[in-house]
């Protein structure tokens, strides 16, 4: 299935694409919020089999990030050798997990703001793995595949400076401003996705920046779950982003983004994105 949620931020609406119709599921589900994860799918699909559900307009209306706001936004670092290679890193031997805090998930098509001096601003296209089922301590990589629930596109923005120079020894405020994580504009539930070979790319203002596949993830899906599983208890509605490939600003071969770039990022099967970035105005003070 390919679940969305459209309307003005807080107040967005559950709908299903199918075969290129869309229908309200407010008759069935309030939202796909965590509860949602134990039935709904199947409440869905049956719905859809007996013709329970009505059909819904969704031109001009705002394409919301296609999950709530998640319990946890769980990150993995360096998942790409390229891209670990022009970070100035080695490939890791073990998952590199960092957190982003759950507000910063937005709409695909959100405008983005990024702080008044804010230089070094990247893009990072990756897939998105939402969680199904409640998750601890898998013991083995069909378990961990089996609590996924769906995938979703994400850009997983970073402002370098805060991640790198000023961040302490740890990642996350390069990575938790407000927004820094648009999401969508659909999930695709895992029996209709195969993730193991999908495209990713990205473009600033037009201009083809990253072009990979997932299957040059260093750790795959259902590894990064059953790994995750062993330090935290994963919850449905919960986030994973999967890491980037090469091609990103911190590599030295791009600039940064700045206040009206326009960045757009795809994965094969998710949809696209397109966001401008939009710088956050000085405050004054008059006297």
């Amino acid at each position: 299935m390919r679940l969305m949620r459209i309307g003005d931020p807080g107040s967005e609406i559950p709908i299903v694409e199918h075969e290129g119709v869309h229908y309200s599921l407010q008759s069935l589900t309030a939202d796909f919020d965590g509860g949602f994860w134990a039935d709904g799918p199947h409440r869905v699909r049956a719905a859809l089999d007996a013709g329970d559900l009505k059909t819904i307009d969704i031109s001009g209306r705002r394409i919301g990030s296609p999950i709530p706001r998640p319990g946890a936004v769980i990150c993995v670092g360096l998942n790409y050798a390229a891209h670990a290679a022009e970070s100035g890193a080695q490939p890791p031997t073990h998952p590199v997990i960092f957190l982003k805090t759950p507000n910063t998930v937005g709409g695909p098509n959100d405008d983005v703001e990024i702080p008044e001096d804010s230089i070094k601003t990247d893009w990072e296209v990756e897939l998105g793995v939402v969680i199904g089922t409640t998750a601890a301590y898998l013991s083995s990589p069909n378990d961990a595949l089996a609590s996924v629930a769906g995938f979703v596109l994400i850009d997983d923005l970073s402002e370098r400076t805060y991640q790198i120079e000023i961040s302490g020894g740890q990642w996350s405020k390069g990575k938790s401003l407000r927004g820094f994580t648009p999401t969508g504009p659909v999930l695709v539930t895992r029996d209709e996705l195969d993730h193991h070979d999908l495209r990713l790319r990205s473009f600033v203002n037009g201009e083809p920046r990253q072009d990979s596949s997932t299957r040059d993830m260093i750790f795959g899906v259902a590894e990064l779950v059953q790994d995750l599983s062993r330090y935290m208890q994963l919850e449905p509605g919960d986030l994973i982003i999967t890491g980037t490939p090469e091609g990103v600003a911190l590599s030295g071969r791009f600039p940064y983004l700045d206040d009206g770039d326009v960045v757009e990022v795809e994965i094969e099967g998710l949809g696209r994105q397109r966001h401008r970035i939009v710088r956050r105005a000085t405050h004054t003070t008059e006297n």
